[in-house]
């Protein structure tokens, strides 16, 4: 989604947040760090934290653009810890090894200069996938994304992006994707041992994990496992849901608003109890509406766990 937004008051973001009985509850006790996309139009760093308020959040993505000056950055990075806002990630989406060089170079320095500018502005983390050996599509499957070599370029590239900035204060993860490494809570382990960056960490999206019916229907198991054996590295998560669907001869699922599908919320936001300050971002969502009920069911789930 495109975050650059158009000025507007502060006084109307916060009457169209009453509007939509969309009023944070800022309890010291909630401990859920809970963030999303923003819909609402701001100019600067005041506004943009009355923004982020205003939707019941305590954590956002990357207010500013990789171009943004360093006295920007600053400002932004100031006005979340005043308002208590965690910035989670930045995102740095594209393809490092792509079998084109011009796109795998491009890639390389577009994580170099997210990387950059998470630890800047102090984000948890800078996120992206491995990428994939599809020429086609950056995320897309190919029979070459499971081998050694790929699994060795993956460990060459991530080390090269860290090793390249440096970060002091963030750290580049990768997010699992269903058709590369890392693809389960013992990949990403296999991953952060081959890496030995302290600066590499995890980004747990277990939508993303989830690649069988067995696995589906029992990914309250998966969740827990993932807390098992990375909870310590884990920086910033995703919240989606997912549907398995019928009436087919091969699985087929459909990412949908958080509290429509199959996913286990309970024992997800229970595991993220132990660790409070990992955020918990919506993504994939269409509208202001959507990402509204997805929020609602997640912190009513959260007030009984």
């Amino acid at each position: 989604m495109n975050r650059r937004y158009f000025i507007q008051s502060s006084s109307l973001i916060f009457m169209s947040a009453l509007s939509m009985g969309h009023m944070p509850n800022f309890s010291s006790e909630n401990k859920l760090r809970l963030g999303g996309p923003l819909f609402k139009n701001y100019q600067g760093p005041e506004e943009w934290a009355q923004t982020v308020k205003a939707y019941g959040y305590s954590a956002a993505y990357c207010p500013v653009g990789l171009d943004a000056k360093m006295d920007d950055i600053k400002k932004y990075e100031q006005e979340a810890k005043k308002q208590d806002i965690i910035i989670a990630e930045v995102g740095a989406w594209s393809n490092p090894i792509s079998p084109d060089d011009k796109t795998a170079a491009e890639a390389f320095e577009k994580c170099t200069r997210s990387l950059d500018l998470a630890d800047k502005i102090g984000a948890n983390c800078c996120v992206n996938i491995a990428g994939s050996k599809n020429s086609e599509n950056w995320a897309g499957p190919h029979p070459d994304n499971f081998s050694e070599e790929t699994f060795d370029q993956i460990v060459e590239t991530t080390r090269k992006i860290i090793d390249e900035v440096k970060p002091s204060r963030t750290f580049f993860t990768l997010e699992a994707m269903p058709w590369i490494f890392p693809e389960s809570p013992d990949s990403y382990l296999r991953l952060i041992k081959s890496i030995d960056r302290k600066a590499f960490a995890v980004h747990l999206d277990p939508v993303n994990m989830v690649v069988s019916p067995a696995i589906f229907y029992r990914n309250g198991a998966l969740i827990k496992e993932c807390f098992q054996k990375l909870g310590p590295y884990i920086k910033s998560c995703h919240a989606k849901d997912l549907i398995l669907k019928e009436r087919t001869y091969m699985p087929q699922f459909d990412e949908v608003i958080p509290g429509r599908g199959h996913m286990d919320y309970s024992v997800f936001l229970r595991e993220l109890k132990k660790y409070p300050y990992i955020p918990l971002m919506m993504e994939h969502l269409n509208t202001e509406e959507e990402y509204k009920e997805g929020a609602d069911f997640i912190l009513k789930t959260n007030e009984s766990v």
